[in-house]
């Protein structure tokens, strides 16, 4: 993983006591960690998704705005950093609702402190697997949209495994004409194989191919 000060966690509790010794357990790790008193004092504070690698720890019952009103707003609004919601007792159908809509797990409080560590590091470690794949779908994209219309129909084709004379008959062109936009769609994604062709497609989008 990417080095602690790359991190960024959030807690939103509105117990300042509670919410107090969760920041310091958490900076014990040397992870950079804001609390918030409330879902709109976390919303006035991060107004945009962070890019960075992140997890939000959520109380699931708070005045003004609950964790699943709160959930379910940073999910309108582009989020992708993992939630981890911390319950109360009874609370348990809550978080199996929460669960449903994308959270990546629940506490039930009280609970140790090495199994909220656990957790959020399982976070973090889920987050940055989902940014790297999601920058290199990003990188893909941008890739492919450099190819003319044709040259991307033929990089399709010959990232299905159809060489250039079946090319040539799907699209009505000549063999000829296949083989110098083949070379281009080459050069431009700075790729030389077939192979890689296929993996930038697939990254670009994995349903392409099917």
């Amino acid at each position: 993983m990417t080095q602690p000060d790359l991190w960024q966690l959030h807690v939103v509790d509105d117990d300042a006591a509670f919410r107090r010794s969760l920041l310091f357990l958490l900076e014990s790790m040397g992870w950079e960690v804001t609390g918030h008193a409330s879902g709109p004092e976390f919303l006035a504070a991060c107004p945009e998704p962070d890019d960075r690698i992140g997890c939000l720890l959520l109380d699931i019952r708070m005045p003004q705005m609950s964790g699943l009103e709160l959930q379910r707003t940073l999910g309108e609004r582009g989020w992708t950093t993992p939630v981890v919601f911390l319950t109360g007792h009874g609370d348990v159908e809550l978080a199996v609702q929460a669960m449903k809509q994308g959270a990546f797990d629940f506490l039930e409080k009280p609970f140790k402190d090495q199994r909220l560590l656990d957790v959020v590091s399982a976070a973090l470690r889920q987050h940055e697997a989902t940014l790297q794949r999601d920058s290199k779908t990003r990188v893909a994209h941008e890739a492919l949209a450099r190819l003319s219309p044709r040259e991307a129909e033929v990089a399709l084709l010959v990232a299905r495994g159809l060489p250039n004379k079946l090319v040539a008959r799907e699209l009505d062109i000549s063999e000829k004409t296949v083989h110098i936009h083949r070379q281009h769609v080459m050069e431009k994604l700075g790729i030389g194989s077939a192979a890689e062709l296929t993996r930038v497609v697939l990254q670009a989008d994995p349903g392409a191919l099917d």
